[in-house]
C-alpha cells in the first residue's frame, strides 16, 4: 500500500456507552476498537523508518514495529514488543495523553495537519493488551535467576510497579511497600472505573506477584518504618510515592461542610466505592456541585459527581476551554455527560448557611491576557464582575504536592522547596543507594512519565547491585 493511500484511510471511532446510560453505571465509557477497526486504523501507520512517534513515549515503545504486527494480524508478537519497554499497556492505552506525547509527533498526523488524524496508537496499543487479557495467553515474564539481592520499592503507583517489574526480571527479591489497603497508587484511588476499569490494574498487578514481587499494604513508610531502617534490611531503596497532597484554592470558608478535596471525593468514590449501595463508605449527599480546575483530575470528579446523584454539576475553569490541560476525549465525554462548564470564572469566598454547610460561593468573572510561562494566556481578574452561585458541594482540584512525611522523618533527603525529592540524571536521591521518580519527583505528572522515571530508576539500581544488562537483556540507560 502506497503513502498516498495509507493517508487516505479515514481514521477509526472508537465505540463508546451512549452518554444517557453510562450516567447510570461504572461501566467503562470506551469499549475499544473491534478486530477489524483495529486492522484498519493500524494500515494508516505509514511504517516511517527513525520515527518521530517513538521520541514521544516516554518508554520507548517500538512504535511502528508493533503496529506492523496488527497490519498482518500478528496481535501476539504486537504485545510482545511493547511489552519489552512498557509493562502496563492496558493502563497506558486507557489514560495517557497521547495526543501530547507519541501521536503528537505521527508523520500522519502532521502529513494531514490535524493531530485528529494522527495514527490512534493509544486504542491500538489499548486493543493488543485487552486481546492478551481476554485471550489468556500473557506468559509469565522471564525471570532471571536470583542474585540474593533486596530492594524495596515505595508506593504501587505507576513508577513503583514498573521499578518493581524490571528489578524483579533481573533476579532481585523485591518488596512493594503501599499505604493504602490496595495496590496500584493513583490507578486505583485517582482515576474513576469508567476510565479504568479496576480489575484491568489488578491484573497487571498479578503479573508482578507471579514472579514474585511482594507487597505489604497499610504500610506508611516514615512513619510505619523510616528509610535508615529500610537500609538496613535491603541493598536499595527507591521511592514512588507520589504526590498525594491535595492544593486548596486558599479563600474564606473552605473549612464549611461540603467542600472536600479532589483526592478524597475520588478515593471515596474509587478505592472505596462509595457508589455501591452496600459499601458503607459515607459520602455528602449534593444536589448543585461545584468543582474547580480544568485538569483530568477535575474532569473525574465532575464526571463522579453525576454517577453519585447531582443533579448538577458545574466545572468553573479561570481560562477557556482552549487553555484546559484535561484531554480533549475527556472534556467531550463531560460535555455528552451533562457536565457545565463556567469558563473564565474563579472563586473568591465560598458561603455558608445552617449548620456551617455550604450553600454558594462568590465567582468573579475573568478575560484572558498575555501568555504565561506555561503558554498559555494569563487569567486577568475583572474588577466588580463578582456574583453568588448557589451550591451545595465545592471540590477544589488544583494538583496535588507531594506529601512531606519522608521528608520530614529524613532530613538527609534533599527535596525543593516544593516538596519534590532531587534526583540526578540516573533518579538517584541525596542518600546513597535510594533513588526515585515519579510524582514525588515530578510533580502531578503523567502515567506513562512516572513509568519511564522508574525504568530509568530500575536500570540504575541493576548496574548498582552487579547486573551490567540493567536486568532486562540489553535495556540500558540509553533506551529509557
Amino acid at each position: 500500500m502506497t503513502i498516498k493511500e495509507r493517508l487516505a484511510i479515514p481514521p477509526q471511532e472508537m465505540r463508546t456507552q451512549e452518554p444517557k446510560a453510562r450516567l447510570w453505571n461504572m461501566d467503562e465509557i470506551a469499549l475499544g476498537y473491534t478486530e477489524e477497526q483495529a486492522i484498519y486504523e493500524a494500515e494508516r501507520c505509514l511504517n516511517c523508518k527513525n520515527a518521530p512517534c517513538v521520541n514521544g513515549c516516554p518508554v520507548g515503545v517500538q512504535i511502528p514495529q508493533f503496529i506492523a504486527e496488527i497490519q498482518q494480524r500478528n496481535f501476539k508478537s504486537a504485545i510482545d514488543i511493547i511489552k519489552e519497554t512498557n509493562l502496563l499497556p492496558a493502563v497506558c492505552g486507557r489514560v495517557c495523553p497521547q495526543e501530547k506525547q507519541c501521536q503528537l509527533k505521527c508523520t500522519a498526523g502532521l502529513s494531514l495537519k490535524s493531530i485528529n488524524k494522527a495514527v490512534a496508537i493509544g486504542r491500538l496499543e489499548r486493543f493488543v493488551a485487552d486481546w492478551e487479557r481476554d485471550k489468556g495467553v500473557a506468559p509469565p515474564p522471564v525471570v532471571k535467576p536470583h542474585t540474593g539481592r533486596r530492594v524495596a520499592v515505595i508506593g504501587s503507583g505507576p513508577a513503583g510497579l514498573t521499578t518493581a517489574a524490571d528489578l524483579a526480571r533481573a533476579g532481585h527479591e523485591v518488596m512493594i511497600f503501599e499505604a493504602l489497603h490496595k495496590p496500584g497508587g493513583v490507578m486505583v484511588y485517582g482515576i474513576p472505573e469508567f476510565r479504568l476499569p479496576k480489575a484491568i490494574v489488578a491484573a497487571e498487578i498479578h503479573d508482578l506477584e507471579r514472579i514474585g514481587v511482594r507487597f505489604e499494604l497499610n504500610f506508611l513508610a516514615g512513619r510505619t518504618e523510616t528509610i535508615d531502617n529500610f537500609l538496613k534490611e535491603f541493598d536499595a531503596v527507591f521511592i514512588g510515592t507520589g504526590a498525594g497532597l491535595p492544593k486548596f484554592l486558599g479563600i474564606p470558608g473552605e473549612n464549611l461542610a461540603g467542600v472536600f478535596s479532589a483526592n478524597e471525593y475520588l478515593t471515596r468514590a474509587n478505592l472505596m466505592k462509595a457508589w455501591e449501595t452496600d459499601a458503607g463508605t459515607p459520602f455528602f449527599h449534593a444536589r448543585v456541585v461545584a468543582v474547580v480546575g480544568g485538569g483530568n483530575v477535575a474532569l473525574d470528579t465532575a464526571r463522579m459527581a453525576l454517577r453519585l446523584g447531582a443533579e448538577e454539576v458545574h466545572l468553573i475553569y479561570r481560562r477557556t476551554r482552549d487553555e484546559m490541560p484535561a484531554r480533549a476525549e475527556e472534556v467531550e465525554h463531560a460535555t455528552e455527560e451533562g457536565v457545565i462548564f463556567d469558563f473564565l470564572r474563579n472563586p473568591t469566598e465560598i458561603l455558608g448557611g445552617e449548620n456551617a454547610r455550604v450553600t454558594a460561593m462568590t465567582l468573579q468573572r475573568f478575560e484572558l491576557g498575555a501568555p504565561d510561562a506555561s503558554g498559555r494566556r494569563s487569567p486577568v481578574p475583572l474588577a466588580g464582575s463578582e456574583y453568588r452561585f448557589a451550591c451545595d458541594m465545592v471540590i477544589p482540584a488544583l494538583g496535588n504536592a507531594p506529601n512531606p512525611l519522608l521528608e520530614h522523618f529524613t532530613p538527609a533527603l534533599k527535596a525543593d522547596k516544593h516538596g519534590h525529592i532531587i534526583v540526578d540524571n540516573r533518579q538517584k536521591t541525596s542518600l546513597d543507594t535510594v533513588y526515585a521518580g515519579g510524582d514525588i519527583v515530578l510533580g502531578a505528572a503523567t502515567v506513562i512519565l512516572a513509568m519511564g522515571e522508574g525504568r530509568r530508576a530500575a536500570v540504575a539500581i541493576n548496574e548498582l547491585l552487579g547486573d551490567e544488562n540493567g536486568g532486562k537483556g540489553g535495556v540500558s540507560l540509553n533506551t529509557v
